[in-house]
Parts: structure tokens; C-alpha cells; sequence
């Protein structure tokens, strides 16, 4: 009996993990509610409903504090301007394992003043990259550095992942790609 149960448990677990998926363009992207470093809790579906959204998945803290994630989060800053005239909302993920990942997270944030449209929210036990099936599951690594622009309802428009490091979405290709969409 000990041995069926196993084995259906084994089975079931295979097929929730086989059934994830990263979102494709046109789908609609898979809910999640996820906390700030100041604990305050943050549900994708309340932010879609006020804005576009543009979703930035950083390494978050794979042992270090990634030199790209910084460029990154630093070319968004500086072109929030712009963002705010698309209508988006920034919401970056900052995954890693949960022993001081909010302490991982405000060394990460020192040097930048995120806009209030701009979210940094911590991913603690990859619950939201292993949503979006984007576990980089190697030494040393937490998640595919990925950017996802989703519009009101929540469907996604534009999406790019990288498998590796340096391979990201700048600000200025957001913004264009906000102005394609629009035409």
C-alpha cells in the first residue's frame, strides 16, 4: 500500500510539474501574488486591472548580486519617464533561495530610486519561476532573466527569456515595443 501511495504521489507531482509552462504571447499570464521587501503583498491581477504591465524576472541572488540585473533595473529607472507616458507599471522579480532573500533584496535596491510605479517583489522558494517554468536550475543560477509585457486583462503581447546572463530587454525596446502595439 506504502508503495502505491509512493507511486501516485511521485505521479502526481510529475504531472503538475510537466503541465507548467512559460506563457506564451497571447496568453493570458498565470496570476501570482508575491510580497514586497516591506512585506506588503502584491497580486498581479490588481495591478493589470489599473495599467499595462511590464514583468522583468531578474537572477535575483544566485550568490552575488548580478551585474545585468543592475543594468537592467538602472536603464528602466532611468527611462521611467517614459514608461509612465506608455501606462506601464514595472514589476521586477527577485527570486533566489528564502534565507535573507530581503536582505539580498534592499542590497540590490541600494543606489536606486524605484518610481512608485515600479515594484521589486521577492521570489522565496522560486514559487513564481517554477509558475512560469523559469528555474535556471544549475549551480550558481535562480531563474532565466525574462521580460513579459501584459496588457489590462492580464494577456501577454511581447515576451523575451534568455538563456543567458547578459541577454536582456532594454527600456527602449519596451517602449517601442508599446508604440507597435498602439499603431
Amino acid at each position: 500500500m506504502k508503495r502505491v501511495l509512493f507511486f501516485l504521489s511521485l505521479l502526481t507531482a510529475t504531472i503538475s510539474l510537466a503541465s507548467a509552462a512559460t506563457p506564451a504571447v497571447g496568453e493570458k499570464a498565470p496570476d501570482f501574488t508575491l510580497s514586497t521587501v516591506k512585506q506588503a503583498k502584491v497580486r498581479l491581477a490588481d495591478i493589470t486591472a489599473k495599467s499595462d504591465v511590464v514583468l522583468v524576472v531578474l537572477r535575483g541572488y544566485p550568490g552575488y548580486q548580478c551585474p545585468y540585473c543592475n543594468r537592467q533595473a538602472q536603464d528602466f529607472i532611468k527611462n521611467a519617464a517614459g514608461f509612465a507616458a506608455a501606462g506601464l507599471h514595472v514589476v521586477m522579480i527577485y527570486p533566489g533561495p528564502p534565507q535573507d532573500l530581503d536582505g539580498k533584496a534592499n542590497e540590490f535596491l541600494e543606489n536606486k530610486n524605484f518610481p512608485s510605479d515600479f515594484d521589486l517583489l521577492l521570489d522565496p522558494g522560486y514559487e513564481f519561476t517554477n509558475l512560469y517554468d523559469l528555474r535556471w536550475n544549475a549551480p550558481q543560477e535562480t531563474a532565466y532573466p525574462s521580460t513579459f509585457l501584459l496588457d489590462r486583462q492580464g494577456k501577454i503581447f511581447f515576451r523575451t527569456i534568455s538563456k543567458e546572463h547578459a541577454g536582456r530587454t532594454t527600456a527602449a525596446e519596451i517602449l517601442d515595443a508599446m508604440k507597435k502595439r498602439k499603431r
